[in-house]
């Protein structure tokens, strides 16, 4: 079938008449008589006509209709986007519809089957009724399919955020277990302040991370055979597990060479040369400290690490410069030793990188520590490093681990006494995060 349409009224009904002789669905049906009245109108307008073209094609596995709709005269192409019915064939002037039939039974106009007859009013109300309430049918459908679909949804994600809600409850509670088996760790690494006369010992200690509490900074006191104090202190490459191991092997090789009797002067440059055959990758600084209670007598020997802080009772702090290289660095070892005097009432705090850089301003990191140092040095012994790391780390641009430990004068002892008091100190509990020993 192929006609000529001037009126869209009359090509709607035919579009009508056409898809009712082939039994097309209420919801087909409308679609397409939407579709080529949209298509036909701006012709109309125009005054241009516009055909109509109908073939039925039995030669797929289910037989189809196709419908064409020709705009001889188009100014332009044909509008075939966003169609009630999607036309998938195309061109500047016409839009080819294949529409499936839906039975056996449907098929062209022949011999067995009559032409339509034209539709009453009535009859053509009815069948506009027909196609709403299928295009409603539908709709609701749809709509049904949509709110089951988000239930379906909010029941999905709601298990979803509950597995995401155990999940992460359980990682919890690996990562505080995994942080207090490292803690014991730590703690059994860190030894206790020995309790010496006329000497007041404490220390601070804050790793980066607090869910990792391992880190390379590490520190080891004890007393001498003559009744001097040697403290070490150490800040290995790195964080966690690894860099913990290296600032181990420093302190112990410390403590071995120092029991030995080695000059102070020498034991870095011995350290490095006992150390490097095993771990050649281990770089750290170190600074080593003798004080003798008994006169007061000061020694530091420093391997590229940040110098001690002398605050007298009386007058301003000042740092105590040596000089010399760390582990693991060319030309490694002590230049010379410094030497000092302390007196009673006299604080020295000895610290770590983290202390001072946590603005990632070096010089302006000393210059707070001294106000700091010079603030809170007339508090107990073990309140002074807490206070001094609290004080620094107001403002932290740049996390690492922090030690710091204090020294006091208290008293000097006489040298016949000086070696005979040195006990230990019982365990004491320490905090998850950080630790004083006083």
């Amino acid at each position: 079938m192929s006609r000529l349409f001037w009126d869209v009224t009359v090509l709607r009904e035919e579009v009508r008449d056409l898809a009712r002789s082939y039994r097309l669905p209420a919801d087909v049906r409308g679609r397409l008589v939407l579709s080529a009245t949209d298509l036909a109108c701006p012709e109309f307008e125009a005054g241009h006509p516009v055909r109509l073209t109908s073939v039925f094609d039995a030669t797929h596995d289910v037989p189809q209709l196709n419908v064409t709709l020709t705009a001889p005269r188009a100014a332009r192409p044909l509008r075939s986007a966003d169609l009630p019915l999607t036309a998938p064939e195309t061109s500047a002037n016409s839009v080819t519809w294949h529409i499936p039939l839906p039975g056996p039974d449907a098929g062209p106009y022949g011999e067995d089957r009559a032409p339509a007859s034209p539709a009453s009013l009535s009859t053509q109300a009815r069948e506009g009724d027909e196609e709403l309430r299928a295009a409603l049918a539908r709709a609701d459908r749809l709509a049904a399919e949509h709110r089951m679909l988000k239930h379906e949804l909010a029941e999905t994600n709601a298990g979803v955020l509950a597995l995401y809600v155990q999940l992460d409850e359980r990682d919890e509670q690996v990562r505080k277990a995994h942080g207090q088996v490292l803690r014991e760790l730590e703690d059994a690494l860190r030894p206790l302040a020995p309790e010496i006369d006329g000497l007041e010992l404490a220390v601070h200690y804050a790793p980066a991370d607090p869910a990792a509490p391992t880190g390379g900074d590490l520190y080891d006191w004890f007393a001498l055979p003559d009744g001097t104090v040697h403290v070490t202190v150490v800040d290995a490459l790195g964080h966690g597990v690894r860099s913990t191991r290296g600032a181990v092997t420093v302190t112990h090789a410390v403590r071995t060479l120092a029991l030995e009797g080695h000059p102070l002067h020498s034991i870095l440059a011995r350290t490095h040369h006992l150390l490097m055959p095993f771990n050649a990758d281990l770089m750290a600084t170190v600074l080593l400290v003798r004080l003798d209670p008994a006169t007061g007598d000061l020694q530091v020997a420093s391997g590229s690490h940040p110098p001690p802080l002398l605050a007298r009772d009386r007058g301003t702090p000042h740092f105590l410069e040596a000089s010399g290289r760390g582990i693991g660095f060319p030309s490694p070892g002590s230049d010379a030793v410094l030497r000092e005097r302390m007196e009673p009432g006299d604080l020295l705090l000895l610290y770590t990188d983290g202390l001072t850089e946590s603005r990632r301003d070096l010089i302006e990191g000393e210059s707070r520590l001294v106000k700091a140092v010079e603030q809170h040095a007339h508090r107990p012994i073990a309140e002074i490093p807490d206070a001094v790391a609290a004080e620094m780390h107001t403002v932290v641009l740049h996390a690492d681990d922090t030690l710091a430990l204090a020294l006091r004068m208290t008293a000097k002892v006489p040298a016949a006494t000086a070696t005979r008091d040195v006990r230990r100190l019982p365990a004491q509990g320490r905090r998850a995060d950080k630790r004083s020993i006083g």
